[in-house]
Formats: structure tokens, sequence, C-alpha cells
């Protein structure tokens, strides 16, 4: 496996649509499984292709916090839906087949460092993709882990979560990177963010970033 460089904005490929995916192939898996290990060692929770520069309908999340000794299979503060979706999940070509209620949770991405903004989603959505070998799944899922789903699928289409924003919010962000760049993720405190979100499970102060 391969660490893959992850692209941040403004690079206009994380605008561009991604396209279906239609063959698998081993190359396809290999390429899932460097796509994971470049999310756990960025410390995500979720990556889309295109945030790799591969503008393809495929996206990677294992949302499952991490116990003290780092270790992914802590469930306890995991929604029921959420405990019976086994992670980590290589979605392909997935659709939200229908999506239920409101809920907003305060998101970051790895394309966007150190930026984090309230955004409002489906609570609950019933989600159709294929796996790896091509063989089509279809779940039913809340919590954070539908959250992070919309979050990837955004990606698919070109769309990153600023994008959700006011104009005015949407646009300090956006000045801010062209101005300063991104801070120095040297002097940012690891703690905040171990496990990929610095999240408390409390829907009015949770954050994600993939």
């Amino acid at each position: 496996m391969a660490k893959l460089e992850i692209l941040t904005y403004p690079n206009p490929v994380l605008r561009e649509v991604s396209k279906p995916v239609t063959e698998f192939k081993s190359e396809l898996k290999k390429f899932t499984d460097d796509m994971l290990e470049t999310m756990y060692e960025s410390k995500g929770i979720g990556l889309a292709a295109i945030q790799v520069g591969k503008p393809i309908q495929l996206l990677v999340v294992d949302t499952r916090q991490k116990d003290e000794d780092g270790r992914r299979y802590k469930y306890d503060e995991m929604t029921e839906l959420e405990q019976s979706i086994v992670q980590p999940l290589i979605l392909i070509n997935p659709e939200i087949i229908k999506g239920y209620g409101k809920t907003t949770f305060d998101e970051g991405c790895l394309s966007l460092p150190s930026f984090y903004e309230t955004v409002e989603r489906f609570d609950k959505i019933d989600v159709k993709a294929k796996d790896a070998t091509g063989r089509e799944i279809k779940f039913t899922v809340d919590g954070l882990l539908a959250i992070c789903i919309q979050h990837e699928m955004d990606h698919l289409s070109g769309t990153l979560f600023i994008d959700h924003l006011s104009f005015l919010k949407s646009n300090k962000i956006k000045n801010q990177i062209k101005k300063s760049g991104y801070p120095d993720k040297n002097n940012k405190d690891d703690d905040d963010d171990d496990s990929g979100s610095a999240r408390s499970r409390k829907k009015s102060k949770e954050s994600i970033k993939s």
C-alpha cells in the first residue's frame, strides 16, 4: 500500500464531477487499499477518490471511534444502525435512495484542513452502492456514518462542505485561504483530531474530517 497525495482547495480538480466506475479489476482493489491507508494516516474518517486526483465515483469511510490504544472498534457511542454496518466501508457508484429528517454537524475536510463549520444533512439515509468486487449493497444508516457518507458523496459532484454555508461564511474561508494559505499543521495540537474527528458525539457540537 502507498499513501496518496490529498488535494486541497482551491485545486480545480476538486470541482470535477466524478465518473461511474465500470470495471472492477485488481487495480481498483489496490487503489481502495491505498485510499484507506491515506485516510488513516491523515486521521480522517472519509475520503473520496477525487480528493487524491482520481475522478471516479468511489469513496472510503471508517467512522468507528478509537479506543485508548488507538484501535478502531469502540462501538459504545454509535447508534444501532451504525453498529450494524461493517467498517471500513468501500462505496462505489453510491446513491442516496431516500433521506429522512434533518440534523446539523460541525464538519471539516481533509481538502480544507483546519476549517470547521456547521452543515445541515439528512439525519438518516438509504444507500445503494457497489463494493470493490462490483457486488451491489444496500443499507440504511444514521449518525456520524450517515453524515460522513453524504459529505463524501458531495465530493463526487465537485461540491465542498463550504458550498453549504452562507455566501458570507463561504467567501470568508475562501479569502482567508487565498490570502494566508492553511495554518501550519505543526502548530496544531494533534489531540484535537485523534481518529480523524474531534467529536463528542453531541449533535450540537459534532466535528468530522473527511
